[in-house]
């Protein structure tokens, strides 16, 4: 009797959502649409690398040749453009650094807008510069650092795509609880859905889990299509356990979905409730590190984010998918979560109502 009611609960929420094309859109579309223009923007190509806009009206010297040569070997592509180009082209912000002659003097102009992608250009160019010196002085060749490019957990090297996928995974969830399910919750409410349905047989814990179920058959197929996707454009592929994968799904599906609830029992109408979800989603989605690391935050806020709900699955994601760890290496970050889920299950369920 329970699973016949949970299965007609679950099939009519299932009608319910494909008929919200919004939803539809932000629950699938977006992330498919944000992992391919993402990924194809920093991850480049084969033949793409560090770029180096040179400002040069003459012949390049001997000197100039000798440096164009070291930072070739240095994996720099030159492009060399005169100055008016140049000037041009730095007016409109778009270069992050750029070579020059001033007063027949090579020097570096760095935007100071763009410092995050101009400074590892100019360490290379630097290092070009000591190169030429050292060659044109007849020493030796200066040592280098080997360098060894590989994911946190020394399983293999990847592009750009292979970080932001799992982020976009967790990122989905968190829309799913403070969006798709907040926001249908309050509409129900003050359309009076709720209203109706309290006045019949329907016990609430089915109608919840079945709401909750539709939502991870959506995340589920939106995860099976981003790496489909990222298989074929990106070459990026599961590491880990696909069971371990889920099994960290569906635990951010519960956590985000009874943040969803809990939020939805904050706000009487549907604008309450896009302001309240906003206000969570936002900050939580900058400060977890979906699309780029956190690194250059103060370290106070790196640990401060270390226990939010979405740093901790993504962390977790990322070790599976990446680099195929199992579980148990993971539980530092599965308890954090564990304890948001259990907290915010207990807040929701309390905090519902018909009404």
């Amino acid at each position: 009797m329970i699973s016949r009611i949970f299965i007609s609960q679950f099939r009519m929420g299932l009608k319910l959502y494909v008929r919200r094309p919004a939803a539809i859109f932000w629950m699938m579309a977006f992330p498919l649409l944000m992992l391919v223009g993402l990924g194809t923007v920093f991850s480049g190509s084969a033949d793409t690398g560090i770029k180096l806009v040179w400002a040069q009206q003459d012949a390049l010297s001997s000197s100039d040749q000798a440096l164009q040569q070291a930072l070739k070997e240095l994996g720099v592509t030159v492009e060399k453009i005169t100055p008016d180009q140049a000037a041009q082209r730095w007016q409109n912000g778009k270069l992050p650094v750029m070579l020059e002659k001033v007063n027949n003097q090579t020097s570096l102009r760095v935007n100071s807008y763009l410092a995050g992608q101009g400074m590892p250009v100019v360490a290379l160019v630097q290092q070009g510069f000591l190169m030429t010196q050292a060659r044109a002085r007849g020493a030796g060749e200066l040592a280098r650092i080997p360098m060894v490019m590989e994911s946190p957990g020394g399983h293999h090297d990847g592009p750009y795509a292979a970080y932001l996928l799992p982020g976009l995974l967790g990122l989905n969830l968190l829309m799913m609880g403070v969006f798709s399910i907040c926001m249908v919750d309050v509409d129900f409410r003050v359309k009076g859905i709720y209203k109706r349905l309290a006045t019949t047989p329907l016990p609430r814990h089915i109608y919840l889990a079945a709401q909750m179920s539709v939502r991870l058959v959506v995340v589920i197929l939106t995860a099976v299509v981003l790496m489909l996707v990222g298989a074929v454009l990106f070459g990026i592929h599961n590491q880990g356990s696909y069971l371990a994968l889920f099994g960290l799904i569906l635990l951010g599906t519960a956590c985000f979905a009874s943040m969803g609830y809990l939020l939805a029992s904050f706000a009487s109408t549907v604008e309450a409730a896009n302001g309240i979800a906003n206000l969570i989603f936002l900050p939580l989605m900058m400060l977890s590190g979906v699309y780029f690391s956190l690194d250059s935050a103060p370290e106070w806020l790196q640990k401060a984010s270390d226990f939010t709900p979405l740093t901790p699955l993504l962390k977790a994601l990322r070790a599976v998918f990446n680099d195929g760890a199992v579980l148990a290496t993971q539980a530092p970050s599965i308890m954090i979560i564990s304890v948001w889920t259990v907290v915010l299950f207990i807040f929701a369920t309390r905090r519902f109502r018909w009404v």
